[in-house]
């Protein structure tokens, strides 16, 4: 029962993603029922307590269709900053538009979408929602940007669309790019860092994330219907956060800064090869203060994040140590499998 007085399914997109596994077993935990809508499996073992469609937001009629019966609806999926840029753009874009024209025929009063502080750009320091977007940095930032315009337009259409915008967020079966920091922490190796390190980069545990989503799920519609900044309450530097999964790895190894331009020009040209997994938002914005204002999230969703930056990249890389045999047989380019490391795997020869 939510605080507006209905009950009944969460249509999850991108329930076969990370985020999605995290929020249906969060939701599931509550009693809910679930309805996963992905374009990849549902290889999980709750897949006998929820109802799982293999489709594509792309595909409005198939999504109507899976919709069909849901009372809320939160839009997880997204493509990658590494994909094509094509990719992104009618994923993030058509598909969002999509997912809110399908619930509004359906009937549905509500609409989850989550954003992404990368609207913000390459710098971030203390940005509130309200903050101008002054730099758009790839497909990617310039597709979550539109995606929230159609959220707007359904809005004041009288469609409730809350709109979350979190930190890069992390927890336990997150892999992607951070586990090229558990791999070369687990081996012994110390870890280079793009710059000083000094910079501030604020994360998000996955279970925080879910805290907030389920309350915009069930919140009144007059608290809800906004745009809410998401990220940890306590961060540190990167030097320092990083350093916390090197200590608890055990081997006494470091973080090792470098020298910024000289490491941003070496990785642009390994990734226009195809020799590194590290992609363009990732090296551009690794040097650069990046945390956004949780004030409002706070104040009018009673948001009390409980892990800082640190306990969820440990709380993370626990969960990597503990599956490390099905992990090194696995590989792929979503945030649930390991990437291959390609060039930059040599580096740990050098650290």
């Amino acid at each position: 029962m939510t605080d507006n007085g209905t009950s009944g399914t969460a249509f999850i997109t991108g329930g076969a993603g990370f985020l999605g596994i995290n929020l249906i077993r969060y939701l599931l935990a509550r009693g809910m029922n679930v309805v996963s809508f992905d374009i990849a499996p549902f290889d999980y073992p709750e897949r006998r307590l929820i109802r799982a469609i293999v489709g594509d937001i792309r595909e409005s009629g198939a999504l109507r269709e899976a919709m069909r019966g849901a009372s809320t609806v939160v839009h997880c999926a997204a493509a990658l900053p590494s994909y094509p840029a094509e990719q992104i753009m009618s994923t993030e874009v058509d598909g969002t538009r999509n997912v809110l024209h399908a619930a509004r025929q359906e009937g549905i009063q509500r609409v989850v979408h989550i954003s992404s502080t990368a609207i913000y750009g390459r710098n971030a320091q203390g940005t509130t929602e309200d903050s101008e977007v002054v730099e758009i940095l790839g497909p990617y930032s310039e597709a979550k940007i539109l995606a929230e315009r159609e959220c707007l337009e359904f809005r004041q259409a009288g469609l409730c669309v809350p709109i979350l915008r979190p930190k890069t967020f992390v927890g336990p079966e997150r892999l992607g790019i951070w586990a090229i920091l558990y791999d070369w922490a687990h081996s012994g190796s110390d870890f280079p860092l793009i710059g000083t390190g000094q910079n501030r980069y604020q994360l998000l545990d996955v279970e925080d994330l879910c805290d907030v989503v389920y309350t915009t799920m069930v919140g009144g519609p007059e608290r809800v219907n906004d745009v809410f900044n998401v990220g940890a309450k306590q961060f540190g530097t990167m030097k320092e956060d990083f350093q916390a999964v090197l200590d608890r790895a055990g081997h006494g190894r470091r973080v090792r800064p470098l020298p910024a331009w000289p490491v941003i020009t070496t990785l642009k040209v390994l990734e226009r090869l195809r020799l590194s997994p590290v992609y363009e938002w990732v090296y551009e914005t690794a040097a650069a203060d990046s945390y956004v204002s949780i004030d409002k999230a706070e104040k009018i969703l009673g948001f009390q994040p409980r892990y800082s930056n640190k306990d969820a990249l440990i709380r993370n890389y626990d969960w990597y140590v503990s599956h490390l045999p099905e992990i090194q047989e696995s590989s792929g380019v979503s945030h649930r499998a390991p990437w291959k490391q390609g060039l930059i795997g040599l580096g740990k020869k050098l650290f």
